[in-house]
């Protein structure tokens, strides 16, 4: 191994490794992304941010063609992420050829692996010869870690090869309209007249989703509050849990506030208690509803708390429980899951998704109704964890959600992440009877 080049001598591919390696060795791309970008000359922050969530996302993909051109594995984590981020580069980038494999091997060389930088080199020529034959193996594999593979395949056999190939694709942007502030039609009317490709989503009355990509705090209005960006699906949570105006509301895991938000641009409670337990991500609500102008709508109480121990001071008329879980479900727009999550995390999360579910119930008024939520695609947090909360509460009675969106489970409806928008999540509506 040579002596590896200073961070403030690599070329972007080696910046682009290094991060690579921070989200392998369990860091998320949440934590790191804004301080590795700001690493990075501005010219090159799209470009960056392309190859890593490109590579995170066709990872597994990448990673299963890959190996049968190695003669032995190479144990290696920085040479293989060299591979992975140049094969990417060749098979779904319009990168030049020549400069994809030169980077790539060079940043190699500068991370202190010279010695297997012709292995590198070799593969990436190879891949940039054969491109269409690699392409359709890519497209082939199922691109998932095999315990999440096993799993889906499991709960969704018939949707199971649409669902591979969806989550192998990045996803739009959608934005929430405050209408606090300006009408849906009136903002979409303002983007065209600046030549910004979106659309309207008629069944959800907030969202517009943008056709192309832009910089958000470039769109009319950023700082003036008339949106945020929020899935496409995540807005349903508001029309779901209504009449809300002069009621006492939770939003449980509350962080970082976008169903928060949107209860305010709706409501007028009487009270609206917002808690999280991560009170740096408990700042971003506040932040956010200052910008929406949201902050004095009602009485509002922002707390650092866990839901598992936290006790209202008064009988809640509202709970929304966007509750701990897998994430599975936003893996198009949160790559780095893919690496991050494990098979053994499941079993924990659906526990402590019951262990929430109990504190929570126990202080919602007979006749109030709490909302279950998760961005998950699995059905032991979802469907299944609602009939074991069923099981065990003669007091809780489900309200059909009417509509033609997702779809209907014994408890609940699912919607999966199939279409070019719109993350994977389940919504399961919940009265208190006496």
């Amino acid at each position: 191994m040579n002596q590896p080049l200073s961070s403030s001598k690599r070329n972007l591919r080696a910046q682009l490794v290094t991060s690579l390696l921070a989200v392998q060795q369990g860091r998320s791309l949440q934590s790191i992304l804004s301080h590795e970008l700001a690493q990075v000359p501005s010219k090159d922050r799209a470009l960056f941010h392309e190859l890593l969530l490109g590579t995170l996302r066709q990872w597994h993909a990448l990673k299963n063609i890959s190996l049968p051109l190695l003669s032995k594995p190479l144990n290696n984590p920085t040479v293989e992420s060299c591979i992975y981020l140049g094969m990417y580069q060749l098979l779904m980038t319009r990168t030049a050829p020549h400069a994809a494999i030169s980077e790539t091997v060079e940043a190699c060389k500068q991370l202190g692996f010279a010695a297997l930088s012709g292995v590198v080199n070799a593969i990436l020529r190879r891949v940039s010869r054969e491109t269409e034959a690699f392409q359709q193996a890519l497209n082939a594999t199922h691109g998932l870690p095999s315990w999440l593979a096993k799993r889906l395949k499991r709960d969704w056999p018939e949707h199971f090869p649409a669902l591979c190939q969806q989550l192998k694709q990045p996803t739009s942007i959608c934005l929430r309209i405050n209408q606090r502030k300006i009408g849906r039609d009136a903002y979409l009317t303002l983007l065209h007249a600046q030549d910004i490709a979106a659309h309207a989503v008629s069944w959800i009355e907030s969202a517009i989703v943008l056709d192309q990509n832009v910089q958000i705090t470039s769109l009319p209005g950023f700082e003036k509050g008339w949106f945020a960006v929020q899935d496409l699906h995540a807005q349903l949570a508001s029309q779901l849990l209504c009449a809300l105006d002069q009621k006492v509301v939770l939003d449980a895991c509350a962080a970082p506030g976008g169903k928060t938000a949107h209860l305010l641009e709706k409501y007028i409670p009487k009270q609206l208690i917002a808690i999280d337990s991560d009170e740096q991500r408990l700042q971003r609500v506040q932040e956010n509803l200052t910008r929406l102008a949201l902050h004095e709508i009602a009485p509002l109480s922002i707390q650092c708390a866990d839901a598992t121990t936290w006790q209202a001071e008064q009988l809640l008329d509202a709970i929304l429980l966007d509750a701990p879980c897998s994430a599975t479900g936003v893996l198009r727009r949160h790559p780095d899951i893919r690496l991050l999550r494990q098979s053994s995390d499941i079993e924990p999360i659906v526990q402590l998704q019951s262990q929430i579910l109990e504190q929570l119930w126990s202080q919602l008024k007979v006749g109030g109704q709490l909302l279950y939520i998760t961005c998950s695609i699995l059905k032991a947090e979802n469907e299944q964890q609602m009939q074991n909360f069923f099981a065990k509460h003669a007091d809780a009675q489900e309200i059909k959600i009417a509509a033609d969106w997702g779809i209907a489970q014994q408890y609940g409806r699912q919607l999966l992440p199939l279409e070019a928008y719109g993350d994977g999540f389940y919504y399961c509506l919940i009265s208190k009877i006496a």
